[in-house]
């Protein structure tokens, strides 16, 4: 693999090449760029390991890219074209939107868990668009669409491998080419699952009885999932099928949140030594803020990390106080989080509707305001590649010292959501921010308890994940303060986003 030597490290290069042994003996080789029909039946699993920096996302890349070149087909979750027989097939998957669409902004076509399982029925007309797109049919002649707009759909879908964003780039809304959802028929072939750490034992089971060919990214210094005592799924696979990665390639970059998040790994370091690392690090680079105070103007896009629920409820009714955001009514532009649906079985087509556009647990959103019809709500999820929906939303406001949440407005059934603008770490995990901020009087309550999780201090897990959230800048906040905002919220950046998507569709539950 020269071409692949030139751009990896020697421990990516030695995980690229058992990597592709491994594809090898399930009949994609890509060195001769020859495939064979998948054996049926026979299940191979492995992981690529690594800390922040790694290089996990790039070997990921790379393998995707050889992969195409090799003739495999790419199966996304916004559209599947006709299979071809005896083609293999790949799909890269994250557990969260967030997550999904770091890998797309690599030009990695990744989608959700979730989404996967569910495939969109698109109407005929568009369909053939889509199938041009996707390599495998005539470019079409579309009544209603000039020539100019199918330019700007095939170069959207150029940069952003996007058929819903290619269609919406060509004028066209989510309700003109997408007719409904239908549940996976089919196994699939091959998965490349990101941020596999977040992954519990059921997610997991679920994966191997779709997937014939497994393979797992994730990061080992991670939160495990609740209640799996400190374990990772890929804990559990054989030493010779587990490839770890070093700390490389971001470090070249002279970071210095990673070189912070690294030395958490010092057995003997202390929360008041490593404080101090931090301070040292501010004084050096603007990357680094030591905060004397909570930014209020952050929250409603980076929500406050935290560890403690308190806390987050605290900050939460902190945030909403000094907007003067009514009781009784949300503002434009408050952060959302996605706590599930709350739909009866009967309804079954709607929660797959809603759960394909993005709506899943744990998953980010913007409120836009009131929908068409009482209860409902225009939202736009952080990270989905059609973030335009609305639906019916049950909103709730936890309240410090009450032990039921306060809801200002509700349907009577529908996506539940809790306030988005402080998040416990946990939750955090698979989600990245330009800035983040980390309220650091969490984590000092953490180290005085002395707990321990999978042989590590907490406080140093939890300061490893919540650091690792940054990708440009890290404020670490001291105080428990909160600033003044600067000006009102607003919503103007989310409908200048480049997939305007308008999935506004408010059929009544």
């Amino acid at each position: 693999m020269d071409q692949t030597a030139l751009t990896l490290s020697h421990d990516q290069a030695d995980a690229f090449d058992a990597i592709a042994e491994m594809l090898r003996s399930v009949g994609v080789d890509l060195e001769d760029n020859l495939l064979t029909p998948p054996r049926n039946g026979k299940q191979t699993v492995a992981a690529v390991m690594g800390k922040a920096g790694s290089g996990k996302t790039l070997l990921l890349a790379e393998l995707v890219k050889a992969l195409e070149e090799a003739g495999v087909d790419i199966v996304s979750g916004d559209y599947e074209g006709k299979k071809r027989k005896d083609g293999r097939t790949l799909a890269v998957l994250a557990p969260t939107n967030k997550a999904a669409s770091v890998l797309r902004m690599r030009g990695v076509p990744a989608t959700t868990i979730h989404r996967i399982i569910y495939t969109p029925v698109y109407d005929p007309e568009y369909e053939r668009i889509a199938e041009w797109l996707a390599g495998n049919g005539e470019r079409p002649e579309v009544e209603g669409l000039t020539d100019e707009a199918l330019d700007r759909a095939a170069e959207f879908y150029k940069l952003h491998k996007s058929i819903p964003g290619a269609l919406a780039a060509a004028g066209l809304r989510g309700s003109d080419f997408i007719t409904g959802w239908k549940r996976r028929d089919d196994p699939l072939d091959i998965g490349f699952v990101d941020e596999s750490s977040m992954l519990d034992d059921k997610q997991y089971e679920d994966l191997r009885e779709i997937f014939d060919t497994l393979l797992l990214f994730g990061d080992p210094a991670q939160l495990a999932p609740v209640n799996q005592s400190g374990a990772m799924v890929f804990d559990k696979l054989p030493i010779e099928s587990r490839h770890e990665l070093q700390r490389i390639h971001r470090q070249e970059a002279d970071n210095p949140i990673l070189d912070l998040a690294h030395a958490l790994a010092d057995p003997d370091l202390q929360f008041h030594d490593f404080e101090r690392m931090v301070e040292e690090s501010a004084k050096k680079d603007d990357r680094v803020v030591l905060a004397q105070r909570v930014e209020v103007d952050l929250m409603a896009r980076s929500p406050v990390l935290v560890w403690r629920n308190a806390t987050r409820v605290r900050l939460i009714n902190a945030f909403r106080q000094v907007h003067g955001a009514p009781d009784d009514e949300l503002l434009e532009g408050e952060p959302l989080i996605c706590d599930g649906l709350e739909l009866p079985l009967k309804h079954r087509k709607k929660r797959l509707d809603l759960e394909a556009r993005g709506l899943i647990k744990g998953a980010q959103v913007i409120y836009l305001g009131p929908g068409r019809k009482p209860g409902f709500s225009r939202l736009h999820v952080m990270g989905a590649e059609d973030p335009r929906v609305s639906a019916a939303s049950i909103v709730k406001i936890e309240m410090p010292d009450e032990e039921e949440p306060f809801i200002p407005f509700a349907a009577r059934m529908g996506a539940t959501f809790l306030h988005g603008a402080a998040v416990t770490i946990h939750k955090a995990q698979g989600s990245q921010w330009e800035n983040v901020q980390v309220f650091a009087p969490d984590l000092f309550v953490a180290a005085r308890m002395g707990r321990v999780e999978a042989g590590q201090p907490l406080w140093k897990r939890l300061a490893y994940v919540a650091i690792t959230r940054a990708s440009d800048r890290l404020y670490w906040v001291v105080r428990n303060r909160l600033a003044k905002p600067t000006g009102p919220l607003v919503v103007d950046d989310l409908r200048a986003a480049p997939v305007p998507l308008a999935l506004e569709q408010e059929d009544a539950i």
